[in-house]
């Protein structure tokens, strides 16, 4: 019978779509299982047959576990706000909405092609103002919270003012911005202003001068995954540190728990590392330095007991003491150094960790202890971010601090016995410090570390100290395409709209780029303030500061959206609130969630931070959102090259490039002939204008490429697109194909020549059922053989579901397809099961059998086969026979035979009495179902 792919899947798409076939349900008796696919972005380019790899493996299971009987929710929809389709909208002047309209309309008809069993009726799109009104929601809610730290948890700022109005900021203990004083009775007097401006110091969102990557060329700010090498990774502008007026979400109230719930989390551990690193705790003290000029440096320590090896103090360039420490015959060269370091982003000052450079403030620093001077220098090895900005130099004991001191001729003290000063010490609690300070002697490094404190506590210098490397999230992008922030602005205080107001849709604009007077792009719409009497939006011209305010001009960046979708898939019509309680409590947090390891910190650390304060606020009923993460590997592309002679327009074949000076350019491996290494030269031609009149040197008549594999990208020309592979093989071949080339976690290369070999495993398949072109399925009982394949297949497929080894089980379809075909099996009692099994991994053609074996319903809701051990055992046993621990022979045996059995009939057998020669037997040893072995 001929498998019409493209008949088939069209029929069981229209059919899924018709039926809403996999339509989940909020209430149900069923057991709910959450399958998640991180959101993808809708770019211009559509899909790859890289980007599947993951939906595969979550479809395959959201399958498997509507075969068990779960209530599956499996949806998906867009993260469609983004930089990418502002850019295009600057270049083009097409409005962002309409072009991520048109990209997400080809992701859908991709999505559905290869036959993913969405729940599309929960779609959802994070530009769509009907979605990003709850996402202005959580912010305002986050914006009226604080966070006590004697309930551990974010209130409602209620609850700080009824603290303020009775006792002030006594017995409070808040993460705050700076620590205020002031009594009840001076809240109780202070203006609307004043009050407002206090309370922005413990808000959880809160607008406050910060250090952010600012991109000159693209107008606003990025965050650290959108930089690469110092530039933009967008367009690859030019990236400085610059210190501006930013909306934050104070993360830094959760690091603690964000650090301890990764304990109960099935994650991969390179995952857990990464979110462990960025939140980064440390435990030490902060010690003050009192200097030359007056002012005091603070600065945090891991190992206080090193604190007689410090030879100089070291702050950020961006540290706010700096102009204050800085002597005027200094100022220039600090002045100088300030801006060369402002041209740097964080990371590459992280990673520069040979390259010391600094500028010394001409200022002193006192040592707490002995009185000894310090000179203060700034470098950019000391971020901002970390501790207090500022770091006591011990060269002996640290690797920067030694090349600092080397550069700059600087002391090199150490506190351990151990007598150099040429290369710096680590040391552990094994090594004891020196005699240079007396009440440490002999002490190991943990007794020595509380003994610093306690002397610091005792002159009050410093005092012991949790840090934590992360820091408060930059909120604001100084962008056209995100969501507007629902504040506006009134005696340049902010105030949030009223829940009413929402949403706070995006005006329209005459350009996407920021103001002539460098406002952000918002600050171009002419119908953008807020009448606080009309309680509606109005043009900024009416701005009159009395009942007319201006809005926020910045927008939310790329992950608010993205922070808190998995909730909303969860009830995504309702308009009156973000999800009902129901829903929540019903769903709760995501069983399964697939995607990619690049999300480790930025995605996944926002999610589980809005997650606790949802559960903090009483919205929601679980702290962590996603219960088992797995990272999918990447599919790679098989890329192609051509060899230019330099300075012609000649290209010389692989084989013949000795001799040749040659650029080695990459090409389009659409351009290659039956997907080998063989240029079609006269497509090349037509492909650039630039090679239209190339010319070539051949290899016995043929150009020749060199292939290599790389990660698979639009710009290396090495992408197959899954439409090309969905017309001539099908989406069940490509489905089983991406499975098989090995296990999901790893990174695999993609080779379109070996889908013939799936797709000949799907035609034998379907045709088990066909005598012919007829459907020729009996009832006739299994044979047991027969029984003992399907078996075989049911224990392996439920293993390797339940272990996410889909690859394996691709190998084991095949070798029951074969072995059913040898034994020309037509029992509906092996066939229906079997496409029960097959179904999750290629479920159009499954669909189109099950319908032709009578069943009404859709596969999916089918049953999954259980296993019987039983078709399992052997009947029979073939015994290797020895004689004195040397096998002479085989012997197969009825697998039921007693110890006596097996006994009378190898001795039976003649080529036992030909091994003995008619001796009698020293010792028999027999292992039922392994050996057996005969003594002489």
């Amino acid at each position: 019978m001929f498998y019409d792919h493209l008949k088939i899947e069209r029929k069981w798409q229209k059919f899924w779509e018709e039926k809403q076939t996999f339509k989940s349900e909020n209430t149900s008796t069923k057991e709910k299982y959450y399958v998640l696919d991180m959101f993808p972005y809708p770019s211009g380019a559509g899909l790859h047959v890289g980007h599947p790899l993951g939906y595969i493996a979550s479809d395959i299971i959201a399958r498997y576990k509507r075969h068990q009987g779960f209530n599956v929710l499996h949806p998906i929809g867009y993260d469609s706000f983004g930089l990418p389709a502002e850019q295009y909208a600057i270049q083009t002047g097409k409005h962002p909405a309409k072009t991520t309209a048109e990209n997400i309309q080809r992701y859908e008809q991709q999505l559905k092609r290869i036959g993913f069993s969405f729940d599309w009726s929960r779609e959802i799109k994070t530009s769509d103002p009907s979605y990003y009104k709850w996402t202005q929601w959580i912010f305002i809610e986050l914006f009226n919270s604080w966070y006590n730290l004697d309930t551990d948890k974010a209130e409602h700022i209620t609850t700080l003012v009824a603290h303020f109005d009775k006792y002030g900021t006594e017995a409070l203990r808040a993460h705050q911005s700076e620590v205020l004083e002031f009594g009840a009775q001076e809240w109780r007097d202070a203006s609307e202003k004043d009050r407002q401006d206090i309370l922005l110091n413990y808000r959880l969102a809160y607008r406050a001068e910060t250090f952010v990557n600012w991109c000159p060329e693209l107008g606003t700010v990025l965050a650290n995954d959108e930089i690469k090498d110092g530039k933009s990774e967008r367009g690859g502008y030019p990236v400085v540190q610059k210190k501006m007026m930013q909306w934050s979400m104070r993360i830094t109230a959760y690091s603690e728990r964000l650090l301890e719930g990764l304990n109960n989390l099935d994650w991969p551990q390179p995952l857990k590392d990464a979110q462990e690193y960025w939140i980064g705790k440390s435990i030490g003290a902060t010690v003050h330095f009192d200097t030359e000029c007056e002012e005091s440096i603070s600065v945090f320590t891991t190992r206080p007991d090193t604190i007689f090896g410090a030879t100089f103090l070291v702050i950020a360039p961006e540290h706010p003491l700096v102009d204050h420490l800085t002597l005027p015959a200094n100022a220039q060269d600090v002045q100088q150094y300030k801006e060369l370091t402002s041209q740097k982003t964080e990371r590459d000052r992280m990673s520069d960790v040979k390259n010391v450079t600094g500028a010394f403030t001409g200022t002193y620093a006192i040592h707490p202890f002995n009185g000894t001077r310090l000179p203060v220098y700034i470098s950019d090895y000391v971020l901002m971010g970390y501790g207090t900005g500022a770091v006591m130099a011990v060269p002996a004991h640290d690797e920067r601090d030694h090349r600092f001191a080397k550069k700059f001729n600087l002391p090199i003290t150490n506190v351990i016995a151990t007598d150099t000063d040429t290369q710096f010490e680590a040391y552990d609690s094994k090594d004891s410090v020196c005699e240079n300070s007396d009440f440490l002697n002999g002490l190991t490094f943990q007794e020595a570390k509380n003994a610093v404190i306690d002397k610091l506590s005792e002159k009050n210098k410093g005092e012991a100290r949790v840090n934590f490397r992360q820091r408060d999230a930059v909120f604001s992008r100084q962008r056209y395409w995100g969501e507007p922030v629902p504040v506006y602005y009134k005696d340049d205080i902010p105030y949030t709209l009223p829940i009413s107001a929402l949403p706070l849709e995006l005006p329209e604009v005459d350009k996407y780029l920021p103001t002539p007077d460098g406002d952000p792009p918002l600050g171009n719409a002419e119908l953008f303030a807020w009448n606080e009497n009309l309680q509606e939006i109005v043009p900024i011209k009416e701005v009159d500061g009395i009942n007319v305010f201006p809005l926020e001009l910045s927008t939310m960046p790329g992950w608010a959206g993205s922070s808190w979708y998995f909730l909303r898939y969860m009830d995504p019509s309702n308009d009156t609130e973000a999800f009902s309680k129901t829903a929540v409590e019903y769903w709760r947090s995501v069983d399964l969630y697939i995607g990619g390891s690049e999300h480790a910190t930025g995605h996944l650390l926002y999610a589980r931070f809005w997650n606790l304060f949802l559960n903090d606020r009483g919205y929601i009923n679980f702290t962590e959102p996603f219960k088992k993460v797995i990272n999918q590997g990447m599919i790679l592309g098989m890329s192609a090259f051509v060899f230019r002679i330099e300075g012609t327009n000649t290209f010389v074949s692989k084989g013949l490039t000795e001799g040749y000076s040659t650029q080695r350019l990459h090409v389009d491996v659409s351009l290659l002939k039956g997907g080998g290494d063989e240029l079609d030269t006269e497509a090349f031609k037509k492909w650039r204008p630039e090679f239209q009149n190339a010319e070539f040197i051949l290899e016995e008549g043929r150009y020749i490429t060199e292939r290599e594999v790389e990660k698979m990208s639009k710009s290396k020309f090495n992408v197959v697109s899954p439409d090309e592979i969905c017309d001539q093989y099908g989406a069940d071949c490509l489905r089983m194909y991406e499975m098989f080339l090995g296990p999901l976690e790893q990174s695999k290369p993609w080779n379109t020549q070996g889908l013939s070999g799936v797709y000949g495993f799907l035609k034998k398949f379907y045709n088990l059922f066909f005598t012919g072109d007829e459907f020729a399925v009996s009832d006739q009982p299994a044979q047991k053989q027969e029984l003992k394949v399907l078996h075989t297949l049911i224990k392996k497929i439920n293993w390797d579901l339940e272990n996410f080894s889909f690859n394996t089980s691709i190998s084991q379809f095949m070798i029951a397809v074969n072995e059913l075909s040898k034994m020309q099996c037509t029992s509906r009692e092996i066939l229906e099961p079997f496409v029960v099994l097959l179904s999750p991994y290629a479920p159009h053609v499954c669909e189109e059998l099950w319908a032709l074996l009578g069943k009404d319903e859709s596969v999916d809701y089918a049953p999954f086969p259980l296993l019987n051990e039983s078709y399992l055992e052997e009947d029979d046993f073939e015994y290797p026979v020895s004689f004195n621990g040397k096998m002479r022979f085989k012997l197969k045996l009825p697998a039921s035979f007693t110890m006596e059995e097996i006994q009378d009939a190898v001795f039976q057998d003649d080529r036992t009495q030909a091994q003995t020669g008619g001796k009698s037997a020293k010792k028999v040893i027999i292992v039922p179902k392994k050996i057996i072995n005969i003594v002489i």
